[in-house]
């Protein structure tokens, strides 16, 4: 939503400036020029990325307009789930919850988390490292670097999408200058017509510079900008999970583990200590 009121500043503020100096809208319809640059720049996108990228497009495209996918809800409702988990596991071994992680979709365990249950990527994260623990894998540094790999590969895909994007909005300005550079070649052949047509078809060909620097400054690139930083406060749930992970198997009680987890949030969505404690209290008993 706030992507959307962003455009809308931008248009008003650009097109309605435009209007106050005394400019007329006519000559900015040029829907040939808009075709040019539109077309050329989605042309090398798909050139230029592999299909992975190509068909997270509209999920980038959606993250980017609902904004972060977690809020402090979200991230008490985890940090209970984890104290539940650990303090299974502290009281009554890693085994307790194997029945639990193979078939978290029957687990009730899981199932009083649902928001978290819902989230099948978290869910099958979590998972696969509780299963790696009730394996014997007892280790934190070599479970932080596998944790670590793993989350690290996972942003770099992100990161693919968003740098395609902001390829594409630096691409734009260029091809804006495609657009206008092909309106002064169809100008120059009426080169033998009255000035005032000659003004109206070069105004129609600087409209192309204007559109591709429009496009690429005022949607594109901001756009690129918005999922990064969608991508970014998102990746904060799996590292609140890859924290407490590596609290437990260190060692520490449940309560500690989960206060490693919640300090790894971002301080806007961190709930504090009060509410975690109050959380957990009112958690039944495993």
């Amino acid at each position: 939503m706030i992507v959307i009121i962003g455009w809308l500043v931008v248009i008003v503020s650009v097109i309605g400036g435009y209007m106050a100096m005394g400019g007329k809208l006519g000559p900015l319809w040029q829907p040939f020029e808009l075709v040019i640059i539109g077309g050329a720049g989605i042309g090398a996108f798909l050139v230029a990325n592999p299909k992975f990228v190509l068909a997270r497009t509209g999920y980038a495209f959606k993250a980017a307009l609902r904004g972060p996918k977690y809020n402090k809800d979200d991230y008490l409702e985890l940090l209970s789930l984890l104290y539940a988990i650990f303090k299974l596991a502290k009281t009554k071994g890693m085994l307790a919850i194997e029945s639990h992680i193979e078939r978290p979709e029957e687990s009730s365990l899981f199932q009083a988390f649902p928001k978290f249950s819902a989230d099948h990527h978290a869910l099958e994260f979590l998972c696969d490292y509780l299963r790696m623990m009730t394996l014997g894998t007892d280790n934190p540094h070599e479970l932080a670097d596998l944790l670590d790999e793993e989350l690290e590969t996972h942003h770099a895909e992100d990161g693919q999408i968003q740098t395609a994007f902001q390829t594409m909005g630096d691409g734009f300005p260029a091809l804006g200058i495609v657009a206008a550079v092909l309106g002064i070649i169809k100008t120059m052949s009426s080169i033998t017509e009255p000035p005032e047509v000659l003004g109206k078809l070069i105004g129609g060909a600087l409209v192309g510079t204007f559109l591709g620097i429009f496009l690429a400054y005022g949607f594109v690139s901001p756009l690129a900008v918005a999922m990064g930083n969608v991508f970014a406060a998102d990746a904060k749930y799996m590292g609140c999970i890859r924290a407490g992970l590596l609290a437990h198997v260190s060692g520490y009680a449940p309560a500690v583990s989960v206060e490693f987890a919640r300090k790894a949030l971002m301080a806007k969505d961190r709930p504090s200590f009060f509410e975690v404690e109050e959380a957990v209290a009112a958690l039944p008993p495993v």
